[in-house]
C-alpha cells in the first residue's frame, strides 16, 4: 500500500475511533441524567425504580399522572383508599402508553379484609383502572375493619369499627387473585416483621413486594436486609420523609429534603436533595414512589435516578435518626410496627 494511501487509511481510523468514542461520552452522560433503572421482583417481573405516587389530591391525579407518563414514568402507584383509581385509569387510556408498557400497583383497603370480599374489591379497582389486570396487588395494612361498603365504618363509641378478618386469610384470597391472573404479583403494606414472618410460614406464595415507609431519616437497614434474604422487594412510601405537611410528627424538626447532607452530595452531581434521597433509596435495590401534582416536581422526580457512589451511599446511610411518621395505630385499633425501628419516635 502507498504510503499517502496508508495515511489516509490511519486518519480515517483514527476519526471513526474518535467518533465512536464520543458517542459513547454521550451515551454515558445520558445514563447518568437518567438510568431508567427496572428491578426485579420474585415472579420474573420487571419494576421500574422511581414509581408516581397518587396519594392525595385525588382532583389533580387524572392531569398529574397524564404528565408523569408524558415524563417517561412507567410505575404508577395508587390504591383503593385514595379514590384516584379512575382517574389513574383515565390518565394511562387517554396517553396512548401501551397497558403492557406500565407498571401498574393497586392496594386492598381494610374494609375488604373478609376472603370472601377480596376478589370482589379488585374486580371494583380493575373497573376504575380500566384493565383486566394489575401488576402489584398489595393488603395496604394488616389491620381489618368492619366488613362492608363504608371505608372508615364506625362503632358505637364513634372510633373505627375493626373487623374480625384474619391477614392470612386475606392472603391466602389474595393468592387466588394471582393464580387466577388478574394481580400479576401480590404484597403486602406496613407489615411488622413478625406479621411477615407468619404470612411466609402459614401462606404458599411468598409476597412479591412490602412497601413501607423508607426514606434516609427511617432507612430501617436490619428489616431491609432480611427482606432482601427473603426475595422479597421494597418499596419505599414516603421517600421524602417529613416533607408532607400531614405528618404532625415531622413538624418541629428540619425537613428531611433540605438536610445539607443531602444538598451536599447533590452538588456533586448536578442533583438536588430531592434527587439524591431517591437515587439512595434505588442504591439499595428499592423502588421509590415520590408524588407530585406539579410538572416540574414530576420531571425532576424521575431525574433522582442516577447512581451514587458508595461513599456518598454511605454518608446518606449515616443519616437515621430511626424516626417514623406514619403511624395511624390510635386511629386503626391495631399496634402497627411492634418490633420496627421508629416506633414511639
Amino acid at each position: 500500500m502507498p504510503s499517502r494511501t496508508l495515511s489516509s487509511a490511519i486518519n480515517r481510523v483514527a476519526q471513526v475511533s474518535q467518533q465512536f468514542s464520543s458517542q459513547q461520552a454521550v451515551k454515558t452522560q445520558v445514563r447518568a441524567a437518567s438510568t431508567g433503572t427496572a428491578l426485579r421482583l420474585n415472579t420474573g417481573a420487571s419494576i421500574p425504580a422511581v414509581g408516581f405516587g397518587t396519594w392525595q389530591d385525588k382532583e389533580a391525579q387524572e392531569p398529574a399522572v397524564t404528565a408523569a407518563l408524558k415524563c417517561g414514568y412507567r410505575h404508577i402507584d395508587t390504591a383503593r383508599i385514595y379514590g384516584t383509581e379512575p382517574a389513574v385509569g383515565a390518565a394511562i387510556k387517554k396517553s396512548g402508553v401501551p397497558r403492557k408498557d406500565i407498571f401498574l400497583v393497586t392496594k386492598l383497603w381494610n374494609n375488604s379484609h373478609d376472603p370472601a370480599s377480596v376478589e370482589p374489591a379488585l374486580d371494583a379497582s380493575l373497573k376504575d383502572l380500566g384493565t383486566d389486570y394489575v401488576d402489584l396487588y398489595l393488603m395496604h395494612w394488616p389491620s381489618p375493619f368492619k366488613d362492608g361498603d363504608k371505608m372508615f365504618p364506625k362503632g358505637s363509641d364513634g372510633k373505627v369499627a375493626t373487623g374480625s378478618a384474619d391477614y392470612v386469610d386475606t392472603y391466602k384470597a389474595m393468592e387466588a387473585c394471582f393464580k387466577s391472573g388478574k394481580a400479576r404479583a401480590i404484597g403486602i403494606s406496613n407489615f411488622s416483621k413478625a406479621e411477615v414472618e407468619r404470612l411466609l410460614k402459614e401462606t404458599s406464595i411468598v409476597p412479591a413486594a412490602h412497601q413501607m415507609e423508607c426514606h434516609p431519616y427511617l432507612s430501617q437497614a436490619a428489616f431491609t436486609a432480611w427482606h432482601k434474604e427473603k426475595g422479597i422487594h421494597v418499596t419505599q412510601y414516603s421517600p421524602f420523609g417529613n416533607q408532607n405537611p400531614i405528618y404532625s410528627k415531622g413538624e418541629n424538626m428540619g425537613k428531611l429534603i433540605e438536610d445539607p447532607v443531602l444538598s451536599e452530595i447533590g452538588k456533586k452531581y448536578g442533583k438536588t436533595g430531592p434527587q439524591v434521597a431517591l437515587a439512595w433509596g434505588i442504591a439499595h435495590g428499592r423502588t421509590v414512589i415520590p408524588k407530585s401534582k406539579t410538572e416540574s416536581r414530576i420531571q425532576a422526580n424521575l431525574e433522582g435516578d442516577f447512581v451514587l457512589e458508595k461513599e456518598d451511599v454511605e454518608k446518606v446511610d449515616r443519616l437515621d435518626k430511626k424516626m417514623r411518621f406514619n403511624d395511624p395505630s390510635e386511629n386503626f385499633g391495631w399496634e402497627f410496627y411492634a418490633d420496627l425501628d421508629g416506633k414511639g419516635s
